[in-house]
């Protein structure tokens, strides 16, 4: 069993399923009252940020099924897209 696989086998039965969830950390470009937009690598995105007030632009949040549900900074943002890019162009070279 390669590597990744090994630990993704771990992880799965840690939490006892084959899928998880991800937040994704983005920038907040755009508010419009408890909406607005959120932007990572050029895509755009609408949130909503009803479950984290006090929110501005040029914030970075963590980005779950449409909610921001948490403030981050910069760095900590950064850091976890570079991790999950690495993941993404690990997983692609796994593929026969």
């Amino acid at each position: 069993m390669a590597h990744g696989a090994h630990q993704a086998a771990e992880v799965q039965g840690l939490i006892g399923a084959t899928t998880m969830c991800l937040a994704i950390p983005m920038k907040v470009v755009q508010i419009e009252g408890d909406f607005g937009k959120v932007e990572v690598e050029g895509v755009k995105r609408k949130a909503s940020f009803q479950l984290l007030p006090g929110v501005e632009v040029g914030d970075y949040v963590l980005i779950h099924a449409g909610f921001a549900i948490e403030r981050i900074n910069e760095e900590e943002a950064r850091k976890t897209l570079d991790l999950l890019s690495e993941l993404a162009l690990s997983a692609d070279s796994d593929q026969p």
